[in-house]
């Protein structure tokens, strides 16, 4: 099934997108197999994903975390959720195309084992995309919004663009994320707007990344909600 929002023929693909993981994360049961790295309170008051910090913001990086999806994902993806910020400051991020760096799983037993501090997955084991999109944290990002797309292993801030999504006292209802992989292109979208794009040449920042996991990321003290994930492939 198609997607009726997106003209996916406009960025050059014109393979049908196939619907191949639709999750509501509207009950506990939703998330069976997820797995939390660090330390977090999940609930889903509002039949929603709500995820806020287990440890206190003053402990730095140990207060953050990362919730992963179990399932790993073709490398030609469009990525959807809905998402809405509660409490700020933080920041949130979606990882994306995250395996070990020598193509292990993301959970292989011989990866270092990471408990949601960043440079665990900048500087770690893993190669992964992240995209923060809602960056609330430092003075500098609370004054001047921007969404940023980074490739690790390495932490290249590869492409950036404006953050549309206003602060939590205007944020009066979720808002529609969506993330292209498709080939060497990477497209963030909100509300099917475009915010950014980014060409991989596989070479500047290190080879193109193939496959993999998705994760949510959020910093302390923020809270948000998640819900309505969609995953699409494009089939040849």
């Amino acid at each position: 099934k198609g997607i009726s929002t997106m003209e996916f023929t406009k960025y050059g693909i014109t393979t049908e997108p196939q619907l191949i993981y639709n999750n509501p994360l509207a009950s506990e049961s939703d998330i069976e197999g997820f797995v939390l790295e660090g330390t977090a309170n999940i609930s889903f008051p509002e039949g929603k994903l709500r995820m806020e910090n287990g440890l206190s913001a003053a402990q730095g990086q140990k207060a953050n975390y990362v919730l992963w999806c179990p399932k790993d994902f073709p490398s030609n993806v469009y990525i959807e959720w809905e998402f809405q910020p509660l409490k700020e400051p933080g920041l949130a991020i979606l990882f994306f195309a995250a395996k070990g760096r020598n193509g292990e799983d993301l959970f292989d037993e011989s990866l270092q084992p990471r408990t949601g501090e960043y440079p665990l997955y900048h500087h770690g084991d893993i190669n992964a995309f992240h995209v923060s999109y809602f960056r609330r944290k430092e003075p500098d990002e609370r004054s001047f919004h921007t969404c940023n797309l980074r490739k690790s292993y390495g932490f290249y801030l590869v492409a950036q663009g404006a953050d549309p999504i206003p602060d939590v006292a205007d944020a009066s209802k979720p808002y529609k994320l969506g993330l292209l992989k498709y080939e060497n292109q990477v497209r963030f979208f909100v509300n099917d707007l475009e915010v950014f794009n980014f060409n991989d040449d596989g070479t500047t920042y290190g080879p193109c990344l193939e496959g993999g996991k998705i994760g949510f990321r959020q910093l302390a003290p923020m809270i948000g909600e998640y819900s309505k994930l969609k995953v699409y492939n494009f089939e040849n």
